[in-house]
Order: C-alpha cells, then structure tokens, then sequence
C-alpha cells in the first residue's frame, strides 16, 4: 500500500497528466469554433453591403422624386417643400407666387459665388488678362481645379467659378481685382446693398464661411438679376467648359447637370453647400409660352432633394398657369 503522502503526490502527478492532456483539446476545440473569414465571404458581405446602399439611394429618388402638397388657410392645394426655407418669384411681375420661410436668413454657401460673378464684371475687366494662382488660393479650397503656380485668363477663372462652383477660383477674382480681396468683399456688401438685398452679408467671395448669408427671398432676386447678365447668363447655362491653364487642359462639368434636359429650360442657376447651409439651388427658369420665374430652394437635406424639389415647384408653377390643381403636370419625366 502507498503512504498518506506518496498517495498525494501521485495524484496530483495524475492530475497534472490530465491538465497536460487536456488543455491542448481545448484549446483546439476553441479554435474551431472561431470564425474565419474567408475572400469568398468578405467579397459576399460587400456586395451586400453595395446591394444595401443602392437599395437606400434609390429609396432616397423615389422620396424625393415624388412632390408633397399641404392645403393653405385659403383652401388651397399648395407645394410642402422639404427644406428649410424656398421661393418662387416672379421678377416681371414681382409678384412672389409662392414661399416658406422666404425671408429668414441663412447661410448661402457658393450662391455667394453669383455675387462675386457680378461683384466681378461690374469693372469690366479684361478677360483675356492672366493671373497666377497662388498657394493662397487653393489652401483648404475644398472644391478647385486649379494648382498653385500655373496661370489661366480671367475669363476661365469666371467660367471655374460658376460652372464647377470652384472656390479657389472664386478667391482669384476677388484677391486680382482692385484692391484686393478685402477691397473686393466691401464691394460685394455694397452691390448687395444697391440691389435691395437687405438681408445679405458677404465675408468670402467663395461661400466657404457660414457668415455669408442671405433670405431666399433675396436670392431669388439675386439670381434674376444675374441671369439677365449679358456676360453671366451664357455661362451659367453651359453644361461643360474647357479650361486652359499653363500647363494643362481641364474639362469641368456643370454642376446644374442634375437639372439640364430635364426639360426644364434654365435660364440661369447656382448651386451651393457647405455643412451649415445645406444643399442651396438657386434658379431662373422660363415656364412655356410664358414667363420667367426665380425658383429658390435653401437648406434641403441632400443634394436629390434640392434638385427635386426646384422641379416640383416649377411644375406646380406650370400647372398652376394652366389652370391645373396641384399643378400635376410634369415637364422633366
């Protein structure tokens, strides 16, 4: 027989055999259970993951294409825009046809850029001069086409400007005009004032600042007045431009395109963004046979919605000229 202590020790010799023997099967049986991706997998999971935006994109189309109407105090069948504040004005009649939040403030993002446009051309300058574009233009630019260092004519500059919405663009026009920049934004803020803007307040030629401001009801005026521009309107309406820098040659699109043939005839627009906006149109749009209405859609979610509704109160407009409830015939299907 085995002692009291001799006992022991063989136990626990046992035991630790044990232990020895069974912590590897464990430990293995972990493993196994562990999931593992695989290419297959991983590839599986993004084209889900791809499926799944697509799916939110075109749920997004679907919301924003189809127009809401609320009924006024009056009875009537009116547009229920989904953004913070829209106008539609006629600069003919000046009769506002309809609005919401028309004259409340806000930032306008690079619409500012119709008042550097005009700001701009109000010198008549000669748009075949060159000017270097310097570091200063492009830091912290956002959105430009421009590089440091290479020259290009005023008259692409004013095309970057409003067709690509170009801030580093922007900055050149204002910092090689007269004065300079701060000269320049002081004009600005007088154009405004002798066009009637009483909401309106310029700090950058660009919009990238949130205290650029402006109602739409002011915009809506604004853009009217620069779509009949003789020198602006053409370019606004211009669905693609080339530019020709020192170095390079540079195709920029529109960023109107969303609403190019559409069937919507534009006769001048801008757009802008920046965080504390929103998505910003500003429009001036011919109706059939008819007149011209500014069509002003400020702070909208997304830029499918600002573009939308534009068209649903274009339509309403239409439909409304022609003696139809909710104005439900469409132009731009």
């Amino acid at each position: 027989m085995l002692g009291l202590g001799r006992l022991t020790r063989t136990i626990f010799a046992l035991a630790a055999v044990g232990v020895v023997a069974l912590v590897p099967v464990a430990a293995a049986a972990q493993t196994a259970q562990k999931p593992t991706t695989t290419t297959r997998t991983a590839a599986a999971r993004a084209r889900a993951a791809k499926q799944a935006r697509a799916a939110a994109a075109a749920r997004l189309v679907r919301e924003a294409e189809t127009p809401k109407f609320k009924t006024d105090i009056l009875g009537n069948l009116v547009p229920d825009v989904r953004a913070a504040a829209a106008i539609v004005f006629n600069p003919q009649t000046n009769e506002v046809l309809w609005e919401a939040n028309s004259h409340d403030q806000r930032p306008i993002a690079s619409l500012t850029k119709l008042m550097t446009a005009l700001t701009f051309i109000a010198d008549e300058p000669d748009m075949d001069r060159k000017v270097t574009v310097v570091a200063a233009d492009t830091r912290a630019a956002a959105v430009t086409y421009l590089r440091s260092g290479e020259s290009v004519t005023l008259r692409d500059v004013l095309h970057l400007t409003l067709i690509a919405s170009d801030n580093a663009a922007a900055r050149v026009l204002a910092r090689t005009s007269e004065g300079g920049s701060p000269a320049f934004i002081r004009r600005m803020n007088e154009m405004a004032l002798q066009l009637g803007l009483t909401s309106a307040q310029f700090t950058d030629p660009s919009g990238l600042h949130a205290a650029n401001v402006a109602s739409a009801y002011d915009i809506s005026h604004l853009i009217a007045y620069a779509s009949a521009n003789a020198t602006l309107a053409p370019i606004m309406r211009k669905s693609s431009h080339e530019v020709r820098t020192s170095r390079r040659v540079v195709t920029v699109r529109s960023t109107l395109n969303k609403l190019f043939g559409t069937g919507v005839d534009v006769v001048g627009g801008k757009t802008g963004f920046i965080s504390k906006a929103g998505y910003c149109l500003a429009t001036l749009l011919q109706i059939p046979h008819g007149s011209q209405v500014a069509v002003v859609v400020l702070g909208a979610a997304n830029s499918t919605l600002r573009f939308a509704e534009v068209r649903h109160l274009f339509n309403w407009v239409v439909g409304r000229t022609n003696g139809l409830d909710g104005g439900d015939e469409t132009l731009d299907r």
